[in-house]
């Protein structure tokens, strides 16, 4: 049982987990939210008898939904958000709208080679086929060499392998499984399973609490900031032209270790450069607005698919926030992977 405390008429905030039943007074409080700076709550008079500072004591009944940590992934908050720009010469298909995400676990890292390597290995002895067998410089660098359908159908896979209900099917009324072919548009159960973010989730987890910037850090960016292809000179780049100097040896891709640079403010790795990601939607202008939007207003299917974040050959335009990539569904090249989302209480 929790209750709070605060002085006569100021913001009222949770103190302890402490059952004080026995105290006189109590009354139960509804619309209670946690970690905020006021609560809203019933006056119910002043009792002085506790100090000559009066104060009021109330027991609080909260139902709490159980979010869980899911190891490797962080909790994206729910909350609304300013999505796309317009502050350079390259968003002319990403006008800002407002969209209102529910809360959802991200992967911190793209997926790892090793970790696709893992799944893929289970998946392809449990009924599952794949376009592209994946590849990595390293496992623990990014996958890449996969498609659209190949990360949809592995993001099944992890969940069966988890013992989870997979988010992917065949059919509208979730009974088969989407486990093989090149399905354009698979039916989803969005409450359960690991998936693809969708472009409104992707952008706001990516933005990491901040508003309207370029980058998931700032304005700037630079090789210490991202695995990114320093070319075109834009007036928000910093250092040599040319790819990361790092991470440019032996042969290409020029990917780098999965969390190599400083996470935003959610604790997501990578939102900017080494591998493009793929998410749910097809491309559409304009994009989506509104709470929980998956996909633009009649763009149910198309012909490309949505990549953001940029890769380690992308200028450090296509790495902005914004900026909107897009690809066949089964098109697979170096520079692209992708990270899966996970449902709260799953």
């Amino acid at each position: 049982m929790l209750y709070v405390t605060g002085a006569v008429g100021s913001a009222y905030s949770i103190q302890s987990t402490t059952d004080m039943s026995n105290t006189n007074g109590w009354v139960t409080l509804t619309n209670i939210t946690l970690g905020s700076s006021s609560l809203i709550w019933t006056d119910i008079g002043t009792d002085t008898s506790l100090s000559s500072n009066p104060r009021k004591f109330y027991r609080v009944r909260a139902s709490i939904p159980s979010l869980g940590a899911v190891s490797g992934m962080a909790l994206i908050p729910a909350g609304s958000f300013r999505m796309g720009d317009t502050l350079d010469r390259w968003m002319q298909n990403a006008a800002p709208v407002t969209a209102n995400v529910s809360a959802f676990y991200m992967d911190t890292n793209t997926v790892s080679y090793g970790q696709w390597t893992k799944v893929y290995a289970w998946a392809t002895n449990n009924g599952y086929a794949f376009d592209n067998a994946g590849s990595g410089k390293a496992t623990d660098h990014p996958v890449q060499g996969i498609n659209w359908y190949d990360s949809v159908k592995w993001c099944n896979a992890r969940s069966e392998m988890e013992g989870r209900a997979p988010a992917y099917y065949t059919n509208a009324g979730l009974t088969t499984v989407y486990r093989s072919g090149k399905l354009l548009s698979p039916s989803v159960n969005w409450s359960v399973g690991y998936r693809l973010p969708t472009e409104a989730e992707w952008e706001k987890a990516a933005r990491g609490g901040l508003n309207q910037n370029r980058f998931p850090w700032g304005n700037t960016i630079s090789e210490s900031l991202a695995n990114f292809w320093n070319i075109f000179s834009e007036a928000y780049q910093t250092g040599a032209i040319g790819y990361n100097a790092t991470y440019a040896t032996d042969n290409q891709p020029y990917t780098s270790p999965v969390g190599s640079f400083a996470p935003n403010g959610y604790g997501l790795f990578d939102m900017a450069g080494n591998v493009g990601q793929w998410c749910w939607d097809w491309y559409g202008v304009p994009y989506a607005g509104g709470t929980d939007p998956r996909g633009v207003p009649g763009a149910a299917s198309g012909s490309v698919r949505i990549s953001r974040g940029g890769g380690w050959c992308d200028s450090a335009a296509v790495c902005r926030v914004a900026n909107r990539s897009s690809y066949p569904p089964d098109y697979a090249n170096n520079f692209t992977g992708f990270r899966s989302v996970l449902p709260p209480g799953q």
